[in-house]
């Protein structure tokens, strides 16, 4: 082999480097092939709940910060272990935690560090006791988990929201 071809052949080495990764991602797209079809949160989209604002709650509402994300929880009775069990999600989440209000819903003595305590004036229909919900900032249900839901499952979906969703307050300003 010449030297000459020697170079083109490096030449054209160099090329299908760089071109190969595109065009095979160019065929994933285009032909959906090894692309997941599957959702990847662990709760259920619910589109039948209504904002935080709308829901029946007893007055005076209770206070939640506006741009928070918010965990609330409903309590059948009993649910000192829940109120724990979230109480350690929140914990987890670090330097996130400040974030997310966490929201119990139902007869409570005392409220956890960083609880807000709320109650139902009548349970709604799309309500199912030991539910739990996530709303985003604006008061709208993104997920919601059934009773008896893993807390690792809510926390892997709380912290990819967190992380697709900069929070407002430290993101560069525009001016």
């Amino acid at each position: 082999m010449s030297p000459l071809n020697r170079q083109r052949m490096k030449l054209l080495a160099l090329i299908m480097l760089f071109a190969v990764p595109l065009v095979s991602a160019w065929v994933m797209v285009e032909f959906r092939i090894g692309i997941p079809d599957e959702r990847t949160a662990h709760g259920e989209l619910n589109p039948d709940v209504p904002r935080l604002a709308d829901w029946p709650l007893v007055e005076p509402r209770p206070a939640i910060d506006r741009g928070d994300w918010v965990l609330a929880f409903d309590c059948v009775g009993g649910c000192e272990a829940d109120a724990d069990q979230w109480w350690r999600l929140h914990r987890a989440l670090g330097r996130e935690a400040p974030r997310v209000t966490r929201l119990r819903l139902g007869p409570a003595e005392s409220a956890l560090p960083g609880e807000v305590l709320g109650e139902w004036q009548e349970p709604p229909g799309w309500r199912d006791g030991g539910q739990l919900w996530l709303l985003d900032p604006q008061g709208q249900a993104v997920l919601s988990y059934s009773a008896g839901v893993d807390p690792q499952d809510v926390l892997a979906d709380v912290n990819h929201l967190l992380r697709m969703n900069s929070d407002p307050a430290t993101a560069p300003s525009d001016t």
